[in-house]
């Protein structure tokens, strides 16, 4: 790691773009704690004064816990443009496993993945080496595939706690080209959207025009990603309608005006702020109100553009091309809406000054590089993000369980209940994971739900599983809920046991054990 890499944390919250939650609480709190001195001051025997003193004594000591958020997740991106390199074999730096407090979602957008023609379709059959390496370090430690999007060379993969999966919900990805007049996709965004206990968030990853002087088209097609990606979403159809919306990748903003000399020798010297002014991302923000909306961490890392392969050297090409910042990771509170003159009125007589029941606190802890890879001309660039929220609801939208013991000896069953109205259909399916397992289609096998009409809530609805279809060799599994209509399992059991089959044993799968004796 480099040592240039510890930034202050940078908040931001769904009530404001421009506030921190901490604040503007705090803001409230000193208005009360003022008034509470008036009343002291102005004290009298009288019970009016009495009862004013008590009324603002208890607003002040609301104010205090009112609006703190009830739990807390860690989020973990990585960007990295991978130069059509295959993967390392260890990606337990980048993916910072060992930290501390766990991570609970990771969020990984590459681009320049190998597009070559024949290696992308056969991509489209298997997954693609990338997300393997990421699937194969990720599931032993209890980490599902969600969803990922691929557009050519541009990758974006999203990994959950296995304990959140069924909160994860409304789960969309699309796409937009930006290469050769729209035409071509190795340049443009791909995006996943997704509710996640209630609160809709999305994620964009970029990869746009590059060199020097293309800063306005990068702009412009930014600009057009944001506009034109649409979702089948009716309160958030487009990328902007999100609570909150991460944008990154490759972005290619360079280090205008300074020469190549400066540039080193301020990285070298670690005076990194000297570049900062002159880094065109920075200076377009100026100037454009939509990605004035948008917040970044301070550039306290060494630019991650352009290296020698497998070396820490900047470019030693003819081409020299200069270091730049062109890896980056923006964040976007929706701004809360300006009040009409009827909110106006109803706003003077709120209880809760206008603050959301439903905050999403974010807060920036890390923003950085990894300069121990080498496979690309570019270095990946971390961030991490605490995510406090209040949920909207914490309760599965399927409660599912085996019942009885299980093996391959006998037909198997299995019970389920839709505890919430959704949008069911006959077409959902219960599928028998392993545990550890890497997605939604990683299972050992499924059986459709009941297919003659659908449930009504809290019903309790029993069906088998085919003995034939049960992993002989048994061990731990789990049952899965996957909703063809959210893309996404909403319903999860606890772990259970497997039992082995005797047919194992009659097949030679395992050896027979006659008196303690392997035989």
């Amino acid at each position: 790691m480099d040592p240039l890499t510890d930034s202050p944390r940078v908040r931001s919250d769904s009530m404001s773009s421009s506030a921190s939650q901490g604040s503007r609480s705090k803001t409230l709190l000193r208005h009360r704690l003022t008034q509470l001195l008036t009343c002291i001051e102005d004290m009298s025997s009288d019970d009016e004064a009495n009862e004013e003193v008590s009324r603002t004594l208890d607003e002040a000591f609301q104010l205090c816990g009112r609006f703190i958020p009830t739990d807390a997740f860690r989020l973990h991106m990585v960007t990295w443009n991978v130069a059509t390199a295959e993967p390392p074999e260890d990606v337990i730096s980048l993916l910072q496993l060992d930290v501390q407090p766990p991570t609970d979602l990771y969020v990984i957008g590459l681009q320049e993945v190998n597009a070559a023609p024949v290696r992308f379709f056969s991509d489209l059959l298997v997954e693609d080496s990338w997300s393997h390496v990421f699937m194969n370090t990720l599931a032993p430690r209890g980490f599902v595939k969600v969803t990922s999007i691929r557009m050519q060379g541009l990758l974006l993969l999203l990994f959950a706690k296995q304990i959140h999966l069924p909160y994860i919900r409304n789960i969309q990805t699309t796409y937009t080209r930006t290469g050769i007049f729209g035409y071509w996709g190795n340049k443009g965004g791909v995006s996943v959207r997704f509710s996640f206990y209630g609160h809709m968030v999305c994620f964009l990853n970029c990869h746009l025009a590059a060199h020097m002087n293309y800063a306005l088209q990068r702009v412009d097609e930014f600009e057009y990603i944001l506009e034109t990606q649409d979702f089948d979403i009716s309160d958030t159809p487009h990328v902007l309608d999100h609570k909150v919306v991460f944008c990154f990748g490759d972005l290619n903003f360079r280090i205008a005006d300074h020469g190549l000399h400066f540039l080193r020798s301020s990285i070298n010297s670690g005076r990194l702020n000297l570049l900062w002014n002159k880094d065109q991302l920075i200076m377009m923000k100026k100037n454009e109100p939509f990605l004035q909306e948008f917040e970044e961490g301070s550039l306290n890392f060494k630019p991650t553009y352009k290296f020698d392969r497998n070396s820490d050297t900047y470019d030693t090409s003819g081409k020299k091309r200069k270091p730049a910042w062109t890896d980056r990771i923006l964040w976007r509170i929706k701004p809360k809406a300006p009040p009409s003159e009827d909110d106006d009125e109803k706003a003077s007589t709120s209880s809760d000054d206008g603050l959301d029941e439903y905050p999403l606190l974010v807060t920036q802890d890390k923003y950085t590089s990894d300069m121990s890879y080498g496979v690309s001309d570019h270095k990946p660039v971390i961030a991490t993000f605490s995510l406090e929220l209040r949920k909207f609801f914490d309760t599965a939208l399927v409660h599912i369980s085996p019942e009885g013991v299980w093996s391959a000896d006998q037909n198997a069953l299995l019970n389920y209940t839709i505890q919430e109205d959704f949008m069911s259909s006959t077409w959902d399916w219960i599928g028998l994971y392993k545990v550890g397992f890497k997605s939604a289609s990683d299972y050992e096998t499924f059986v459709w739900v009941r297919e003659a009409e659908l449930p009504e809530i809290n019903e309790v609805i029993q069906i088998s599983m085919d003995k034939d279809e049960i992993p002989l060799l048994g061990g731990q599994y789990l049952l899965g809920y996957y909703s063809t209509n959210m893309q996404s399992i909403v319903g999860l059991s606890a772990d259970f046991q497997i039992l082995e089959s005797k047919r194992a044993i009659m097949e030679g799968l395992v050896p027979e054990n006659i008196n303690g004796l392997n035989k």
